[in-house]
């Protein structure tokens, strides 16, 4: 069996950067009106800027394959190989493009390379790290010697002023809930890849791949940010009669219940101890923590939780780029290393521990990185 190294990584957001002043330009104003939780959710979020594939016009510029195959054509720009040298494509989503083929297929047709194996990932932020796993094991059990791996996301389209203006919803209150306005004023649209290989690059660092370790604990609880499911949380969003009454009945846009994604910050850390405990993972040991959270309030509500355990790693320690790329979904873990990657600090020996928690139906990823 080979190792498995992240060779180089390329990202790509789309547009000029969104300032919080200009969010509801692109997105729009539902019924004409400002949104009241805006101004709370930035406090809580702390984004700056972000990007959005959404024009001012309402146009959407890029597609969600079209922005995975300009980050894997990045990737492989700043790289020792060539489009050709791809013998596996990975990707993962939230919302694809289509309903059906699988977001890869597309990505592979935009690429024009082939034939070859491709996996598509549909889930939230961690589907990620399932396709990162699936190409890590493919290069590591010698079936393929390149992969390239992507995450992609949209969300502006699904956040538009229009997605909620004709639910019942907003006729009776005349204003979007809370659960689907935090989300609107933090998801934005973006993609990042990387280029695995079984061999370290010739010239510059590479990042070793030591494990992927994920888990999820769907068993324990309901769904907690979804997409498809009526206000009353009791229909599928495709067991209405029509599209029409579909959306009447609010089963189009997203939500997230506050309540249940703080009830599973206790078990991501119960994970990430566990994960110290079977891969005898040292914190100290750890240089960087790349780590995915929506927000900074969420952050603060991890950071307090994990120095209560003593295996916390310091703040100073932290990277990530959410404040000025946004909250990029499955697209974040690898837009957030694509910036430390080339950021000219990372030497030779030190580790990196990506951490990708999912709020769906709660599930948590981590992942080890070496510099060599």
């Amino acid at each position: 069996m080979s190792k498995v190294y992240i060779n180089s990584i390329g990202a790509f957001l789309p547009g000029e950067p969104v300032k919080n002043s200009e969010i509801e330009e692109v997105l729009g104003l539902a019924d004409g009106k400002k949104s009241k939780n805006k101004a709370p959710v930035l406090r809580q979020n702390r984004i700056k800027t972000r990007h959005y594939s959404l024009d001012k016009d309402g146009n959407i510029r890029f597609s969600n394959a079209q922005m995975a195959s300009y980050a894997i054509k990045e990737a492989v720009e700043k790289s020792e190989i060539s489009l050709s040298d791809i013998g596996f494509l990975a990707s993962s989503t939230t919302i694809g493009d289509v309903l059906l083929p699988g977001l890869s297929s597309n990505i592979q047709a935009e690429l024009n390379i082939g034939p070859i194996e491709i996996a598509s990932m549909q889930s939230v932020c961690a589907s990620a790290m399932m396709a990162m796993k699936d190409a890590y094991l493919q290069v590591k059990a010698d079936e393929h010697e390149c992969a390239a791996v992507c995450g992609s996301e949209l969300s502006s389209r699904y956040l538009k002023a229009s997605f909620y203006e004709n639910t019942e919803h907003f006729k009776k209150h005349g204003e979007i809930p809370m659960e689907s306005d935090f989300l609107r004023f933090t998801l934005s649209d973006g993609a990042g890849a990387t280029i695995l290989e079984n061999k370290p690059n010739e010239q510059g660092l590479s990042l070793e791949i030591k494990w992927i370790d994920i888990r999820s604990y769907s068993h324990r609880f309901d769904m907690c940010m979804v997409g498809g499911l009526s206000e009353n949380n009791d229909k599928f969003w495709g067991d209405y009669k029509s599209p029409t009454e579909s959306e009447n009945n609010g089963a189009l846009v997203l939500k997230q219940d506050f309540d249940l994604l703080y009830k599973m910050f206790p078990v991501w850390t119960s994970h990430y101890l566990d994960v110290i405990d079977r891969k005898s993972l040292d914190p100290d040991s750890v240089d960087y923590l790349c780590s995915h959270y929506s927000a900074h309030s969420l952050k603060l509500q991890a950071l307090s939780l994990l120095q209560k355990t003593g295996a916390h790693i310091p703040e100073e320690r932290w990277f990530s780029n959410l404040y000025t790329k946004g909250n990029t979904g499955t697209a974040s873990i690898f837009i957030i290393l694509e910036e430390l990657f080339y950021s000219g600090k990372l030497k030779s020996g030190q580790r990196i521990l990506c951490h990708v928690p999912e709020s769906g139906r709660c599930l948590n990823a981590l992942m080890l990185l070496e510099v060599v």
